[in-house]
């Protein structure tokens, strides 16, 4: 069985190490590199080109809207899905000028600028303090240009509404997210896991929005008891 692991925005291999390590007694564990592309059904398409037959999908943030763009292309494919920190509706108001002013700032002063304003909100408060792993996450975000920074964007502003996608789910279903993600708030993520059918919700104490990096045993763990379902 295949298990692909979907990164978020500005998110790569770095934020599945863990469960690239942990979990490949279960499954044959695969990362998808849709960097270059500038729509969610793009970046779907990049990954069901070179998907096996059938496979276990699990997306963090953007790639959670990834994985529910392959389950309304190729839900039959889809044998079990994760979803983690994120959310399935369109923009929402003020959400274009806020993304598009960190797209200026990438364009005028690096990607470490980006890193050093955007990184912070995205973890739990007590990592601010830990230099090797805020390190760690801004080496991740400069390992992306601008060019593609700015893709990702133009991704995630045209985001289709994937909310009718969730009651099409009839393989086992995960979601999970990190209870002090100031992104998404855990009541946010209750509601989508109860508009699909036997859903698993899982709250990740001390938890910000990069869970499966922030809190990886957590994470692991989760997703190990989600391949135990299929």
């Amino acid at each position: 069985m295949q298990l692909l692991l979907l990164p978020g925005l500005l998110s790569d291999e770095f934020i599945w190490r863990a469960q690239c390590r942990d979990l490949t007694s279960q499954a044959d564990v695969h990362v998808a590199d849709y960097h270059d592309c500038d729509s969610i059904e793009a970046m779907a398409q990049r990954v069901l080109a070179t998907a096996p037959a059938d496979f276990v999908v699990a997306g963090h943030s953007m790639g959670g809207r990834v994985a529910l763009e392959i389950q309304r292309l190729a839900g039959h494919r889809v044998r079990a899905i994760a979803l983690m920190d994120t959310a399935t509706g369109t923009r929402a108001e003020g959400e274009e000028v806020k993304r598009l002013r960190l797209v200026d700032l990438a364009l005028t002063s690096g990607m470490a600028a980006v890193a050093r304003e955007w990184l912070p909100p995205m973890v739990h408060p007590s990592r601010h303090t830990d230099e090797e792993f805020m390190t760690e996450l801004g080496a991740m975000v400069q390992r992306f240009t601008p060019a593609r920074f700015a893709g990702q964007i133009r991704a995630l502003l045209n985001r289709p509404d994937a909310t009718p996608v969730l009651a099409t789910i009839t393989c086992p279903a995960l979601v999970l997210c990190g209870r002090q993600d100031a992104w998404r708030s855990p009541e946010q993520h209750r509601e989508l896991a109860q508009k699909i059918p036997g859903a698993t919700f899982v709250m990740v104490e001390n938890c910000g929005h990069m869970a499966p990096v922030e809190r990886p045993a957590e994470v692991t763990g989760a997703l190990r008891d989600l391949l135990n379902c299929v």
